[in-house]
């Protein structure tokens, strides 16, 4: 019945025929995983809190991944019991799911970040990104004390359209006051009714310490102050998280 296997010897020498045959085991291995997914209504598993980044938050991101952050910060927790005890409820999909790309890795030079929103305070962020070893002396992070210049926001909108096209809900009204609910997150006298309407439970303040000017140090802080924020995980159980 198998004597056919005494022959692998052709295919084995045969570069074409070995290619072709490689080819068909793959797409075979490919279909098997892929096609199941079409019979589902979503690969993510929605959670109640999830929203978009604010405009500020969305710089602020930008420029995370601009500095290359996530060469030495993961943002992703394992179901382990030594990373929940140590960063807190292990990551979810849904929680990545507004990112391009998304920032979950394995390097850890650094702690990794899903969680770290609400641990310190503004001024922490904003004293070890200037000085890192003033705050932490075993530190091998570089000082980020430039991120203290003025913040662009020429393209805010151009930024958000596009993220539009890949998925994200950003609606005509949030991308229309773009400019303005960016600018009204970094001050903390503003009129927060607007903005607070378009983004649950975001932060306002001014998190540089600099009302005065918004910079890209107030973006990366918001960005760092939201993540792992928009999810209460307290006395909460995975079929609970589901949104109806």
């Amino acid at each position: 019945m198998f004597g056919w296997l005494r022959d692998h010897g052709i295919i084995e020498r045969n570069v074409i025929l070995m290619a072709v045959l490689t080819l068909i085991t793959i797409s075979i291995g490919g279909l098997v995983q892929i096609v199941p997914l079409f019979a589902v209504e979503t690969t993510i598993e929605r959670v109640a809190g999830i929203r978009p980044y604010t405009p500020l938050e969305l710089r602020g991101r930008d420029i995370y991944v601009r500095e290359g952050c996530y060469n030495c910060h993961s943002q992703m927790i394992r179901p382990f019991r030594d990373e929940l005890e140590r960063y807190g409820h292990y990551s979810l999909a849904a929680e990545s799911m507004y990112d391009h790309p998304f920032q979950w890795g394995s390097k850890r030079t650094g702690p990794d970040l899903a969680r770290v929103g609400g641990r310190y305070s503004d001024d922490w962020h904003a004293a070890h990104l200037r000085s890192p070893r003033a705050l932490v002396p075993a530190s091998v992070m570089p000082p980020y004390a430039f991120l203290d210049r003025r913040l662009d926001v020429s393209d805010i909108q151009d930024r958000m359209r596009a993220l539009r096209i890949v998925g994200v809900p950003y609606s005509d009204e949030m991308i229309a006051n773009a400019a303005a609910d960016l600018a009204a997150q970094a001050t903390p006298d503003a009129d927060p009714s607007g903005f607070q309407s378009r983004y649950a439970r975001a932060r306002q303040g001014a998190f540089d310490s600099n009302p005065a000017m918004v910079t890209e140090m107030d973006a990366v802080i918001a960005y760092m102050q939201m993540l792992g924020t928009l999810v209460d995980f307290r006395d909460v159980t995975p079929a609970q998280l589901r949104q109806p």
